[in-house]
């Protein structure tokens, strides 16, 4: 478990910055090709049952745009928390769940 985090006193990780730019990116990317998609093909498309109780409650954009800033909120703590490792892996199956299966869905068009 040591490597999931570190002491506040360590100085700045470049690794760390570049992970949590990354993981925001991510988090852009996801808001957008899910809206693009949830309009090309409805709402039934998405797969995750949060994002779908959160649309049909309060919108697309808004339902979207409030997970989403959970999402990032979480990720922007852990980086905070120096736990940089968090951050990568879960850019990385953000990326492997998300963003590869809606590319892939759009390419298809």
């Amino acid at each position: 478990m040591g490597h999931f985090y570190k002491r506040w006193d360590v100085s700045r990780s470049r690794f760390g910055d570049c992970v949590v730019v990354g993981f925001l990116l991510v988090q852009f990317l996801d808001f957008v090709l899910t809206y693009l998609g949830v309009l090309t093909w409805g709402p039934g498309i998405e797969a995750n049952p949060l994002i779908n109780s959160a649309v049909a409650a309060i919108g697309l954009a808004a339902g979207l745009g409030a997970t989403k800033l959970v999402a990032i909120s979480c990720g922007i703590l852990l980086h905070l928390c120096r736990v940089h490792n968090m951050v990568a892996l879960l850019t990385a199956l953000y990326l492997a769940v998300a963003i590869v299966p809606w590319t892939a869905l759009f390419l298809t068009l």
